[in-house]
């Protein structure tokens, strides 16, 4: 087949869930068009665990055919995304997945497989007395709103494309293997206002301190009255964030200096700054 014909099967593994897994097909393929490109996900729920979770759903994405995997979880570390990964043989395969995961690195690196790890990508708030579904939904609806406006899904983007066209391209593909903060991911956001950015930093940074409260209140506090106060805060705390982040782009949409990159149905990327500009 030649490379203009060539389509590419891309599996995507959900083990639980993640604010920056929500979308994720959807940052490969955002207007359903695409013609070079055929995913797949499968998804194990809400659940990790027992470990039997996450190898029965990537037995299952295996059987797609996948050329290229993308594996996206809460802490990649944990027994359940490491015994998925045992699965993935020789098929080139990036895991994407939050702060704590960082104690994978080491044997992520030595299975040859890619990495995109979410410094902002915090914890939710998960107590029984606290959250519910519209409380859930309303911090994921937060988070979704930093990721984006801070850069973060920009990164991983640009990074899964790369991948996607040198395969498609007969490249031997490099796979990512990178920590997203608060510098590489609003630099990826290419704000042309200084104060902009600074905001989207600070929307990013207080995201990722939003774990510290949720953790604290989730596994160390035994008493009601002791972590609800903490459960709200974090979730307040994350609101605040992706109010700031609708601050920042405010001021890009003022200017006319919104960025828009948006996929060619053959995959590369587009651009275009001015709303009425035409995307080359």
């Amino acid at each position: 087949m030649s490379e203009e014909g060539k389509v590419l099967n891309i599996g995507i593994l959900k083990n639980g869930t993640i604010g920056s897994s929500l979308l994720l097909a959807f940052l490969l393929d955002e207007r359903a068009e695409a013609t070079r490109i055929n995913v797949r996900e499968i998804t194990s729920g809400a659940k990790m665990h027992p470990a039997d979770h996450c190898v029965d759903t990537m037995k299952e994405l295996i059987k797609f055919g996948p050329e290229l995997i993308i594996m996206s979880s809460p802490n990649a570390a944990l027994p359940g995304p490491k015994a998925a990964r045992e699965l993935a043989g020789g098929i080139p395969t990036i895991i994407i997945s939050d702060a704590p995961a960082k104690k994978a690195i080491d044997e992520i690196k030595e299975k040859n497989m890619g990495y995109i790890l979410i410094n902002c990508d915090s914890m939710i708030g998960a107590r029984r007395p606290f959250l519910d579904p519209v409380e859930m939904s309303i911090f994921n609806s937060d988070l979704l709103k930093v990721l984006a406006i801070t850069g973060v899904l920009q990164v991983i983007a640009e990074e899964l494309n790369k991948v996607i066209i040198d395969m498609l391209e007969n490249r031997s593909p490099i796979l990512p293997q990178i920590i997203i903060d608060s510098n590489n991911a609003t630099e990826a956001a290419k704000f042309s206002n200084p104060y902009a950015r600074s905001k989207a930093i600070a929307a990013f940074e207080l995201a990722a301190s939003v774990s510290k409260v949720t953790g604290k209140a989730c596994f160390q506090l035994k008493e009601r009255s002791e972590y609800m106060p903490l459960l709200a805060a974090a979730h307040e705390m994350m609101r605040t964030a992706a109010l700031m982040c609708d601050e920042a782009r405010e001021i890009e949409k003022a200017n006319d200096t919104v960025i828009r990159r948006p996929h060619h149905a053959k995959q590369h990327f587009l651009k275009k700054i001015g709303l009425h500009d035409k995307e080359t």
